[in-house]
């Protein structure tokens, strides 16, 4: 098993960082080139929408590599595979290569199913500035045997992924985040921990889908991925934080996050994070 070096230096994400990102979102509104999955696709635009960045949703081989070009950030999202996304999705991985345009990969369901699985290691290959997922991907696509979850559930938690993410970080030249009750985030060296979020994170759809968008809005303004990474979790995680206060569930809550994004501010960062 892979094991993190002895130098590896683990900080909490920081709050200021965070701050700084979103008022970079909010001032900029970068244009964030959105190549995922059918069920979450409305939830993800809006979840950009509301911190201040600007989505696209071209996802169609014709134009998907013309499109990478321009955009600022691009995500691409395994959630719903297709021979013409995948097609795409290797021509948009391609140009923002040339382009130098961040993007981030977010191996829905791999290691639970071949044909993604392989897929994902065929990509990871080209250097995304950050690679998200639940702990059983992450150890999926970084070998690990025995790891695949339930589909698009993990059955590891995110402190047990965190050595293979740390290796996987190192050989690919990537930051890897992983997403569960407690986010860990790696570039190999340093780790940034994020410990704020809530339960009903995990009752909506497509929660974790747009934090992978929102990590690739982060890469347009920051330009380290691991800070990128670990502002764009602190942000959503502590706005799901405010959301939950205002919910009554599942329903309720998927709307107050969309507000809670839209109004978070400094204060609340600094409160939720203190």
């Amino acid at each position: 098993m892979t094991t993190l070096r002895p130098q590896a230096s683990f900080r909490t994400a920081s709050a200021e960082d965070a701050i700084r990102v979103l008022d970079e979102l909010r001032r900029t509104g970068p244009l964030v080139h959105c190549m995922t999955n059918i069920v979450v696709a409305g939830f993800t635009a809006n979840v950009l929408l509301a911190v201040g960045a600007s989505p696209a949703m071209v996802e169609n081989s014709e134009e998907s590599a013309e499109f990478a070009q321009i955009a600022d950030a691009v995500l691409v999202n395994f959630g719903t595979l297709s021979p013409d996304r995948v097609v795409a999705m290797r021509a948009a991985v391609a140009a923002a290569t040339r382009a130098g345009t961040p993007w981030v990969l977010d191996p829905v369901a791999v290691g639970a199913l071949g044909y993604r699985t392989r897929f994902a290691a065929e990509l990871v290959t080209a250097r995304p500035a950050v690679v998200r997922g639940n702990a059983s991907e992450i150890l999926s696509l970084a070998g690990a045997t025995g790891s695949a979850g339930r589909g698009v559930d993990s059955t590891s938690t995110s402190a047990e992924a965190l050595d293979e993410a740390s290796g996987l970080a190192r050989r690919m030249g990537t930051t890897v985040a992983v997403s569960g009750a407690v986010d860990y985030l790696t570039d190999g060296t340093d780790v940034l921990e994020v410990h704020s979020g809530h339960e009903l994170m995990t009752r909506v759809t497509g929660v974790g889908c747009a934090l992978g968008a929102l990590v690739a809005a982060c890469c347009a303004v920051e330009a380290t991925p691991l800070i990128a990474a670990g502002a764009a979790t602190t942000i959503l995680t502590v706005a799901a934080e405010v959301a939950a206060a205002r919910s009554a569930g599942p329903g309720s809550f998927a709307v107050a996050l969309l507000d809670a994004l839209h109004g978070l501010d400094a204060a609340a960062l600094r409160t939720h994070l203190g």
